[in-house]
């Protein structure tokens, strides 16, 4: 590194006015940000730059180690930040920036720091000590553009998981008539004949005077309650600090929007515990408190019988009538707006909390078309999910590729060090 690095001593003097400069801080991911609070700084301190490469002393072997931003045109920094110039005929910036981040160099940064334990220091002389492979400049550029060319790619394909998955939701609201109306006519009035009217609402005028909306399903809005066999608060009991064969899921486990049954805790093994509270499949589990009010009412689905996990007391059980209505039509149900904004008015707050009960829940008003459509709704949706699942699995995947390929092709088994 002191081949292709030069340290930049410019000494800065303030007195808690910073003015046009910024005091920085370095994230262990390698980011540089603006730091909130800079009146602090007093004193001898010392100027970086855009490009300039910085790190610091004492979290440099965490990460802490990365390029000035251009955002940060004139950044103030402690003598804890030691401050470096690339040599432009050396090294790329975006190259650069990668090869900080490379897995080998992090590791070998690490075994220079020096000092206690828990205090562990990285000196510049030791940063200047790293050796690193440098390729020529365009080899910089050939790896750092093709590895851009995969994030933008794999950019674009979360981008079209998001359009997928929104045309689905979109479908299934519009389909149940539940779809959020259209903006309103320029207009600051205009008539419509009663005759002509719908229902009476923003959207259901719009359509009698427009001819707007999609089509939709035919679906009577029942009281959710007409179609539950049940709806039963979890259980009370504290979870045990020993292992058991019981264990019983945090409330973590369903605000997610889905079942994560990997948030749980033990539970004492009981017989009446794993009746009363028994996950079965088709049950769909809801959030009853929390303090944040868009949790609150979040479902998830159980995909199959669970013998040993219960549901604890902050959610709520919630068991279909299936001759009214499918589970997963459901759940899918519970999480549109339109169900939403009513279990949002539902809940009540009580020492910080929301909250609702299983009669908030009975009494939701929902569309309710035949089982068979619930079915074809459920399903169209769920394949919608499922494809935009699989792009940004195959944006993750890509990303892990890219990465790797650059790491490999400056850090192989067989290659020598080279400064």
């Amino acid at each position: 590194m002191s081949e292709l690095i030069v340290p930049r001593h410019e000494s800065v003097r303030v007195d808690g006015v910073l003015g046009d400069w910024q005091a920085i801080t370095i994230k262990f991911s390698g980011e540089v940000l603006p730091r909130d609070r800079a009146e602090a700084f007093k004193g001898a301190m010392f100027a970086a730059y855009p490009g300039d490469l910085v790190f610091s002393k004492i979290d440099a072997r965490n990460g802490a180690v990365g390029l000035i931003p251009d955002s940060i045109p004139k950044a103030v920094i402690t003598p804890e930040y030691p401050v470096f110039t690339p040599k432009p005929e050396k090294l790329r910036p975006a190259f650069l920036n990668h090869l900080l981040r490379a897995a080998h160099f992090k590791a070998d940064l690490q075994r220079k720091a020096s000092g206690t334990s828990g205090r562990k220091r990285v000196t510049p002389e030791g940063f200047l000590s790293l050796e690193v492979p440098v390729p020529s400049l365009d080899e910089q550029d050939a790896l750092v553009t093709v590895y851009a060319e995969a994030l933008t790619r794999a950019e674009q394909l979360e981008q079209e998981a998001e359009v997928i998955e929104r045309a689905g939701w979109q479908a299934f609201e519009a389909a149940l008539g539940v779809a959020p109306p259209p903006p309103l006519p320029d207009r600051p009035v205009f008539v419509a004949r009663f005759k002509d009217v719908e229902r009476w609402s923003h959207d259901g005028i719009l359509r009698g005077v427009t001819g707007s909306g999609s089509t939709t399903l035919e679906a009577t809005t029942e009281l959710l309650g007409n179609a539950l066999l049940e709806v039963r608060h979890g259980c009370s009991k504290g979870p045990s600090k020993k292992s058991t064969p019981l264990r019983v899921l945090k409330i973590s486990a369903v605000t997610k929007g889905r079942l994560d049954l990997a948030e749980n805790k033990f539970i004492a093994d009981e017989p009446a515990l794993r009746e009363q509270f028994a996950l079965k499949k088709g049950d769909i589990l809801m959030c009853r408190t929390n303090g944040t009010l868009a949790y609150v009412g979040m479902s998830a689905l159980v995909e199959s019988d669970i013998d040993d996990m219960i549901f604890p007391d902050k959610v709520i059980r919630v068991r279909p009538n299936l001759d009214k209505i499918e589970p997963e039509f459901l759940w899918r149900l519970l999480q549109v707006p339109a169900v939403r904004s009513q279990i949002e008015a539902a809940a009540r707050t009580a020492v910080g909390n929301f909250a609702i009960g299983g009669k908030d829940i009975k009494a939701l008003k929902v569309p309710l078309p035949t089982p068979a459509h619930q079915k074809d709704l459920a399903q169209a949706l769920n394949d919608a999910v499922i494809r935009a699942k699989s792009k940004r699995t195959e944006a993750t995947a890509l990303r892990s590729a890219a990465w790797d390929a650059f790491e490999s092709a400056l850090f192989t088994p067989t290659e020598p060090s080279a400064a």
